[in-house]
């Protein structure tokens, strides 16, 4: 920790909320993207409550996935090989039982997922299509239309959802902390709606499926209430936080100034599209042997030195696609030609942008916490999956395989209704001073960090918190500041100028220290 305020200073002051004992639903589960709702119809008939921020489908990074979901589907490929790419990828970090564990299980998952009718891309002979991305050594990505796959899969989950009795849903509420009994179990959340309103919803068991934490960035793809909330959440609580740090940075992010910034999807590289500088050369075989195909950190920090030496970056896609990009890569071809870019006929300007939390809340084989009564899914969980750096597409099979396994664990399971509990109400950002933080995390927590850059982010944080004591995306932030700063190595997503040598692979594991952890 850095010296800021401790928990005294503030709780005593803070707006606390209390809830009576005994609970009026099963399983609450925080978030809409693919692992809330692909949990929620698994558990049907299993009464559940499905928190949704915003109206169903809507801003929900799953829903802005392009790529698509990696799984050994191919004949001459394996759930070996694939969890042996996902093992390289992540630089020493990854667990290969977790890797194993979700390749091999990947194949049934995209069988549940075309049973609930999301129209994966097919071969003239009707199997299905699968695209090769980087750092993966079979094609093995699952797609819809070139880059719709996120959005097919959402609008086949949300209209599954909406068609089972057993799923209860809110809409419009944000949870801003955990209700915990008198033993720190974990007996629902508070709710906060578009009034500011907070209401205790409590729940037999409870699971955060939020997302991650790219708006924190001022440069993303996620949506910008994507503020690591659930980090946030789950710290204050006490659970066990791991590998913060590790922020994975999209290289391609379309660099036409608006925020979020939309993606130019990794496909477009498997196609054959190359990056160039404004000078028309071809710079990527200059950085890495694998070039284009080279691990997203790589293909990031090569992007990032071209434009820090002033000869920015562009992705052209006219020889690998062409005439065919309305067709094929429909989404990235609005996002361009709404700029006045023709992908067809113009170069794409790039920049990296943050694209994926790889570290969050420490979970188990099933998707347990360190707190008893909450299970974590998605991209706020820190499973073991992705290491230091995420094999592409594997965010969706992670999801979907962590899901399944949470609501087998549910459905066998005796869940008692929880004890009488009570939570704090955090303090929010002002628009300025969250602006402000934005501004700072991609200046000093970017592609490429120092101590220098990350103790001057710390010292906003330290400012800030003075303001607005205990605000989640503050909390957050600071976390992942304070695990870059203390990881003085270079490894995966994480780069530090001062540090460029990597060392040895250890996790980076944090906990509130004025909570104690029970663990279930």
């Amino acid at each position: 920790m850095t010296g800021f305020p401790d928990r005294a200073m503030f709780e005593g002051a803070a707006h606390r909320v209390h809830a009576e004992a005994g609970a009026s639903v099963d399983v609450l589960i925080v978030g809409a993207g693919l692992a809330g709702l692909f949990l929620a119809l698994k558990l049907a008939p299993r009464h559940c409550l499905v928190i949704s921020p915003s109206p169903l489908g809507q801003a929900a990074s799953s829903a802005w996935a392009q790529g698509g979901l990696a799984a050994a589907l191919d004949p001459l490929d394996s759930p070996a090989q694939h969890a042996a790419d996902t093992v390289a990828a992540g630089a020493g970090l990854v667990d290969p039982v977790i890797a194993r564990l979700i390749a091999e299980d990947g194949p049934a998952r995209v069988r549940d997922l075309l049973a609930l009718g999301v129209p994966f891309d097919r071969t003239p002979e009707g199997a299905l299509a699968l695209s090769l991305e980087a750092a993966h050594s079979h094609p093995r990505v699952a797609r819809v239309s070139g880059d719709l796959a996120g959005k097919a899969i959402m609008d086949a989950l949300v209209a599954a959802v909406q068609a089972t009795p057993s799923i209860e849903l809110i809409e419009g509420a944000r949870a801003v902390s955990l209700l915990q009994d008198a033993n720190g179990r974990v007996a629902g959340v508070v709710l906060r709606d578009a009034s500011g309103h907070f209401t205790p919803r409590t729940a037999r068991a409870t699971a955060l499926c939020t997302g991650g934490s790219g708006g924190l960035f001022k440069v993303t793809t996620n949506p910008r209430e994507a503020q690591g909330d659930a980090i946030a959440m789950a710290y204050e609580a006490g659970a066990l936080l791991a590998d913060l740090e590790f922020v994975q940075f999209h290289p391609t992010g379309i660099d036409i100034g608006r925020d979020p910034a939309p993606l130019a999807t990794e496909a477009l590289r498997g196609e054959g599209a190359t990056l160039h500088n404004a000078d028309g050369r071809a710079f990527m075989a200059d950085y890495h042997p694998l070039a284009e195909l080279a691990p997203r950190d790589e293909v990031a920090r090569a992007i990032h030195a071209e434009r820090m030496a002033g000869r920015g970056a562009f992705l052209d896609c006219r020889k690998a696609v062409g005439d065919h990009f309305p067709d094929h890569f429909p989404t990235v071809f609005g996002a361009c030609m709404s700029a006045n870019i023709d992908p067809r006929r113009d170069r794409i300007p790039v920049a990296p942008a943050a694209h994926y939390h790889m570290g969050g809340i420490v979970s188990d084989l099933w998707g347990r916490s360190t707190l008893a009564g909450l299970s974590v899914c998605g991209e706020c969980s820190s499973t073991g999956a992705h290491g230091a750096n995420r094999l592409a597409s594997n965010s969706l099979l992670e999801a979907v395989v962590f899901a399944e396994r949470i609501s087998r664990r549910l459905m066998s399971a005796t869940l008692d209704a929880p004890a009488a509990s009570q939570a704090s109400i955090p303090s929010a950002l002002t628009d300025q001073s969250l602006l402000k933080l934005r501004e700072a995390m991609s200046a000093h927590c970017g592609v490429v960090r120092d101590a220098a850059g990350l103790t001057k982010l710390l010292d906003l944080c330290r400012q800030l918190e003075a303001e607005a004591p205990g605000a989640p995306a503050l909390t957050a932030a600071r976390l992942v500041a304070e695990g870059a700063l203390a990881r003085a190595e270079s490894r995966g997503g994480h780069f530090r100028r001062d540090y460029p040598d990597t060392g040895k692979p250890q996790r980076q594991f944090i906990a509130h220290p004025f909570r104690e952890r029970v663990t279930p």
